[in-house]
């Protein structure tokens, strides 16, 4: 062999492999996310590097444009996800793995995003004060019976608009605002705060149920201080008349530039898969998305429920009309 070639092939297997990582830009909390990223480096060896974006996730990414470094996004809610959508600043993704992972129901028609895990919206209520049975459809938020009795975070929050949507493509826009009304009229306080909030106000005796996630259950139980609040109240899992309870979702979603779209891929595979699936239910109480990943013990004895058949992208499709009631009624107000 020529030398020089030898020399050649010599010093190139001396090289050390370029090492494959991934940048994300997160919506949610680190401490949420981190346990499924180390789990997915340990397992992969590819790295994965997090900024965390509170708000302007899709205005960052219009503007960084080609240069952004980011390859995945995670964010949560229907609304979020549609917008980045939107925005244009994701692409459509074409797997077999993330197609046989997730339901259809749960991910983009046109492959731009993916559920990643589901909670439902549903109803904190007192243990002594309300009845159990005595709430258990959306609509009966709106009869006057719990007058003074409801409380609430913001009607502009993204998990209350996207509920207000669902009422939308359930009953219409004019059937929706009336039941937005009637909501705020049963209000004990203005809205404020996050959802654990609306439980320590039951627990405080400011009102007697409200609307909330699932998984701010679990939380609250791990929290020395906040468990008096959770041991207050029951979840209820209420209906659309006829229906089922309303779902939203924790996504991913890849974006235009994805300087390292393979192990993008990668881990977008593997976060739909058996392992990170089961990080999600233990760590986090929510609902794998993944058919047949069991729920930890704590989420299941909160509780069946049947799912609201009505698609996602249906809900999503209602967001501006849904802000635009809550800024109409000045729910807030």
């Amino acid at each position: 062999m020529n030398r020089a070639l030898l020399a050649a092939l010599l010093a190139s297997a001396a090289l050390p492999a370029i090492a494959e990582e991934v940048n994300i830009y997160s919506h949610r909390q680190p401490e949420l996310i981190q346990p499924l990223l180390d789990a997915f480096t340990a397992e992969t060896g590819i790295t994965t590097n997090v900024a965390f974006v509170d708000k302007g996730m899709a205005e960052r990414l219009v503007a960084e444009g080609d240069r952004s470094p980011a390859d995945l996004v995670l964010t949560v809610d229907i609304a979020r996800l549609t917008q980045l959508v939107e925005a244009g600043v994701t692409q459509p993704v074409q797997s077999d793995v993330l197609e046989a992972n997730i339901p259809a129901e749960l991910r983009d028609a046109g492959d731009q995003w993916f559920g990643l895990t589901s909670r439902a919206r549903i109803i904190y209520a007192h243990k002594e004060r309300v009845k159990d049975g005595e709430v258990t459809t959306y609509e009966d938020l709106a009869d006057p019976k719990w007058k003074g009795r409801i409380c609430s975070r913001s009607g502009t929050n993204d998990y209350n608009v996207a509920l207000l949507s669902a009422v939308i493509a359930h009953h219409g826009a004019e059937a929706a605002k009336t039941w937005a009304e009637g909501v705020k009229a049963n209000l004990a306080r203005k809205p404020d705060g996050g959802d654990r909030d609306q439980v320590k106000a039951i627990w405080a005796g400011e009102c007697d149920i409200a609307i909330g996630n699932t998984y701010y259950m679990g939380a609250m139980l791990k929290d020395a201080e906040q468990k008096a609040w959770a041991d207050s109240v029951r979840i209820t899992f209420p209906v659309f008349e006829g229906k089922g309870t309303h779902l939203n979702v924790s996504g991913v979603a890849m974006t235009k530039a994805a300087p390292n779209k393979d192990a993008a891929l990668k881990l977008m595979e593997w976060l739909s898969g058996d392992a990170a699936q089961k990080i999600y239910a233990e760590t986090n109480n929510e609902y794998p998305v993944k058919p047949g990943v069991a729920q930890s013990e704590l989420v299941a004895s909160w509780g069946s429920f049947t799912p609201d058949s009505l698609a996602l992208t249906d809900v999503a499709g209602h967001r501006a009309e849904a802000l635009k009631i809550m800024e109409e009624i000045n729910f807030d107000g």
